[in-house]
């Protein structure tokens, strides 16, 4: 499968460091792929700042073959993937395989008519992988403000006033202390005894 001149890349993407992207590295030994040439990252796919594929692209050259097993574990982002393919295929001259969709192969061989089909399949997944992300996201949000409306709170709970609040705050109005040194008394940020100042006035 490997030519004289050229390599064969893996790339393999999970979206946190909990999940396991064993699957795709599966594939990628079934394809040929050498332990040594496979790139990892560990992060959501909105975009390309990643150092596994920042590294990749360094290393990739003219000839190459670069191997993902499905389109959204290069990105996520619509237009950046898009953008990145451009990148790989016309100025890097890498071709790439998208091991679950055929149809995605720019390897040598192909005509106009397979190219332009790649083309297209490529966009529409690339709009399908972008607008899940989208829709997840607005469910989310819905989610988070259907809570709120039933009165769950979210972030970290807080602090209870105590009960030696009264005599320092009646020491700072006067001017005795300062907010530091009213916090200090506390045992607090000087931001949550200004929280607690603000309820009083």
């Amino acid at each position: 499968m490997e030519r004289k001149n050229e390599t064969i890349y893996g790339y393999l993407r999970v979206s946190s460091k909990d999940q396991n992207e064993e699957r795709q590295r599966l594939a990628m030994h079934e394809f040929g792929v050498p332990d040594g040439c496979i790139f990892l990252d560990k992060q959501s796919g909105k975009d390309f700042n990643r150092p596994g594929y920042r590294k990749l692209l360094r290393k990739i050259k003219p000839g190459d073959i670069l191997v993902i097993k499905s389109i959204d574990r290069l990105g996520r982002n619509y237009d950046e993937i898009l953008e990145q393919w451009r990148l790989i295929t016309k100025q890097k001259q890498v071709a790439i395989v998208v091991l679950d969709m055929p149809l995605l192969d720019t390897r040598q061989g192909r005509d106009l008519t397979g190219t332009l089909i790649a083309d297209i399949v490529l966009q529409l997944l690339s709009y399908v992988a972008q607008t899940e992300r989208e829709f997840i996201r607005q469910r989310q949000a819905e989610g988070i403000a259907a809570a709120k409306a039933r009165g769950v709170h979210f972030g970290r709970r807080p602090l209870p006033i105590p009960a030696e609040f009264t005599q320092v705050y009646s020491r700072w109005s006067c001017g005795e202390l300062s907010i530091r040194g009213a916090a200090h008394a506390l045992g607090v940020a000087p931001n949550t005894f200004i929280k607690w100042a603000e309820q009083q006035m």
